[in-house]
């Protein structure tokens, strides 16, 4: 992998292991010499993880809304900064030319943009690993979602399996190196 983006939220939760994962991915990406490709922001894992990187020599591109640019939120030590529009504009951006995704835990907007790939995958349109770094079980119910999915027939079991996930940052990174797309028709 040369490139990735990630997907993350824009606080920093109520438990330290949340910017805890956030500056191990960065670091670990900073140093296998990985680009990253975030949301842009100075708040929140988005500013833990480009510290992470930027403090450990890695390359990082932010990608940041005008509306988010205009209300100060940008990382001022990211020079490589894209501003867009619109959100949809920042998603597309995100993801195109990369070798994956990885989302840490946030909210919508990381919810948004982890599914926007997903659906991407099933479509044939993206065929890199989407990756999920379940930091203690934080996406546990979301994972039951998929299988409760797939039990009631509107998710196809092959493709419940583009969504990969792992606990740490060395498995996610391990499955995502080894990772073989193999997505079947949606109908």
């Amino acid at each position: 992998m040369q490139s990735v983006a990630v997907f993350c939220g824009a606080n920093t939760g109520n438990q330290p292991w949340f910017a805890e994962a956030a500056t191990e991915l960065g670091k670990t990406l900073a140093e296998r010499g990985i680009r990253v490709l975030f949301g842009g922001g100075s708040v929140g894992l988005m500013g833990v993880l480009a510290d992470a990187v930027l403090a450990h020599g890695g390359p990082i591109t932010g990608v940041i809304t005008d509306q988010l640019n205009d209300l100060e939120l940008g990382h001022p030590g990211v020079h490589d900064m894209i501003v867009v529009e619109s959100m949809a504009e920042r998603r597309t951006l995100l993801i195109k030319g990369t070798d994956g995704v990885i989302t840490l835990p946030g909210g919508y907007g990381s919810m948004d943009e982890h599914f926007e790939a997903l659906t991407l995958a099933q479509l044939h349109q993206y065929r890199k690993p989407v990756g999920l770094l379940n930091v203690r079980g934080y996406y546990d119910p979301m994972l039951q979602m998929l299988g409760n999915m797939v039990e009631n027939g509107f998710l196809k079991t092959q493709n419940r399996e583009l969504c990969i996930d792992a606990a740490t940052v060395p498995e996610l990174l391990k499955k995502m190196t080894t990772y073989e797309y193999n997505a079947v028709a949606k109908w």
